[in-house]
């Protein structure tokens, strides 16, 4: 059966490639942008299964509204692809705090106010598949992405409680962690920060230089991607977690061994913190 999307941040990058593939096999979508008119052409071939429409998720009467009319013109939903937000490119000391909390209130802040707005439809159904996209950055730190690693890795601690909470009521959650595709997130979607420290010119400024040189050389297909999100989607036990592309697949093993690593080498102190007529 035609499932109902609703697909956050679709003018560009992997929001626009899966609204696109969406659509393309048959399923209605509600395709949604801070600007309607980015999205105008997405939605123009499908008339009857696509809707397009302005949602900035930090504003909560355009979420309402939002939900309130994909429910009028498709009835259940059935999919909600949280994937709007941005970067922000600084060490942690060059952070400024307007540009954090700006980037906080969309990835993560508006994100998690667009799942409680969903959730009693879904809940009221016992269906429905939350998509939350973070990023490898959501699992490893990485200098000069400190506070857009932050906003992530509060996306992954959400959504790993909220799967808990709501697989009982029938609603599924999956975490999607996308290594570098090839969109237009570095030129488009990532804030600078408004100061230099030279200190950090060999490290974050090194590592900045090397981002900007390898724009338009990324491995990852956003076509690709949103093929394998909707896989996901489709199949009856979806994973929590999908590491997205290979150099994703290949620095999450390298996290987790590195971490066993470490509780191994360290094993004996952890326990040591425990009452000792308690420690196993």
């Amino acid at each position: 059966m035609a499932k109902a999307w609703l697909v956050t941040g679709c003018s560009s990058g992997l929001g626009r490639a899966l609204a696109q593939r969406v659509l393309a096999r048959g399923d209605r979508c509600v395709v949604t942008a801070r600007d309607a008119a980015s999205i105008a052409d997405i939605a123009a071939p499908y008339p009857d299964t696509a809707l397009a429409d302005t949602l900035d998720v930090r504003d909560a009467r355009q979420r309402q509204d939002v939900l309130a009319k994909a429910a009028a013109r498709f009835g259940a939903l059935d999919v909600l692809v949280n994937n709007a937000g941005h970067g922000y490119s600084a060490a942690v000391e060059e952070g400024d705090e307007a540009q954090i909390r700006a980037m906080f209130d969309t990835n993560f802040f508006g994100l998690a106010a667009l799942v409680r707005d969903a959730l009693p439809a879904m809940r009221a159904r016992r269906s429905g598949h939350i998509v939350n996209l973070s990023s490898i950055g959501g699992l490893i730190g990485n200098m000069g992405s400190g506070y857009y690693n932050a906003s992530k890795f509060a996306v992954e601690g959400l959504s790993q409680a909220l799967a808990l909470e709501v697989a009982p009521h029938g609603i599924r959650v999956t975490l999607i962690e996308p290594g570098a595709f090839r969109t237009d997130f570095q030129r488009r979607s990532m804030v600078r920060a408004k100061a230099r420290i030279g200190a950090y010119a060999d490290t974050v400024g090194a590592r900045r230089a090397q981002q900007d040189k390898d724009i338009g050389k990324e491995v990852g297909d956003p076509l690709r991607a949103a093929d394998a999100i909707i896989r996901v989607v489709d199949h009856p036990d979806p994973p929590l977690h999908l590491v997205l592309g290979a150099t994703a697949v290949s620095r999450a093993r390298q996290k987790l061994t590195s971490l066993l690593r470490s509780i191994d080498e360290w094993e004996g102190v952890s326990k040591s913190g425990d009452f000792p007529d308690t420690a196993t």
